[in-house]
């Protein structure tokens, strides 16, 4: 299918690995004009270079902190007036409700509600009035499932979620579109990290670990990032204008809910 995306800017944010980058090499497939955004200058050169030697375009650059008043500002001079905008962080690890100090919880809101915000709020103006826009939030399964030890994360996203709901119905009408991916048990070095946390946690191998984490996954096996930005690069289509307000679980069937 061709999703009539040829041409169009799009900034993806914290894409230097893991699900972001598999997005925007999704939509450099689609020939998107892109930036991308990662705070490791090195592998931010090398997922460029990958890109390029993938669809024959050299996307934009900029090594920022998407955390950051400066690096959301570089962002938006590198593309100030983007058709897409994935916003993408990375969560904080694991803990417990005793270790969650005021600075923790600040930290959680800045990384994974307000960044995301203040770049939506910063680009969705000028979506409105070119009449096209296409935002997709990568969230977190644990929105719609929360658990107590991913609290932070789980509390900021879902921050998010409800205001991207709130707004999503006011932009609709000038075919601007915001939807959310909820991401479970992707293969990616986010899910290596938590198999490790969860070994170290348990006392037991990293194979038992990673077995623990499939045993919920009805599809019994892990997601790959390449499924996960097939999805988020349909989200971003010309064909998805009727989709808004929407969240949308990759999790090989493990939500136990009905809606």
């Amino acid at each position: 299918m061709d999703l009539r995306i040829a041409g169009r800017k799009a900034i993806v944010c914290a894409s230097s690995r893991g699900l972001g980058k598999a997005c925007a090499l999704a939509l450099a497939q689609e020939g998107c004009e892109l930036v991308i955004n990662g705070r490791d200058a090195g592998q931010l050169a090398r997922t460029a270079a990958e890109i390029m030697a993938l669809t024959g375009r050299q996307p934009l650059v900029v090594a920022a902190d998407v955390s950051s008043e400066a690096g959301r500002a570089a962002l938006l001079a590198a593309c100030p007036e983007p058709d897409i905008l994935i916003t993408n962080n990375g969560g904080p690890a694991p803990g417990r409700i005793e270790e969650w100090d005021h600075g923790a919880w600040l930290a959680a809101v800045e990384a994974n509600m307000l960044s995301a915000i203040l770049l939506i709020q910063a680009v969705v103006g000028g979506m409105r009035a070119r009449r096209f826009g296409r935002i997709v939030n990568i969230t977190s399964a644990m929105v719609k499932s929360p658990r107590l030890p991913l609290g932070l994360s789980t509390a900021a996203r879902a921050g998010l979620t409800a205001f991207s709901k709130a707004l999503a119905s006011e932009v609709v009408r000038d075919n601007v579109t915001l939807n959310n991916l909820l991401p479970e048990r992707i293969e990616t070095d986010r899910l290596q990290f938590m198999s490790a946390q969860l070994a170290k946690h348990k006392g037991c191998s990293l194979e038992q670990a990673r077995a623990e984490m499939l045993r919920p996954i009805p599809a019994r096996r892990f997601g790959t990032a390449e499924e996960f930005a097939a999805a988020c690069a349909f989200f971003c289509s010309a064909q998805a204008g009727y989709i808004t307000g929407q969240n949308l679980q990759v999790d090989g069937g493990s939500y136990a809910g009905l809606i």
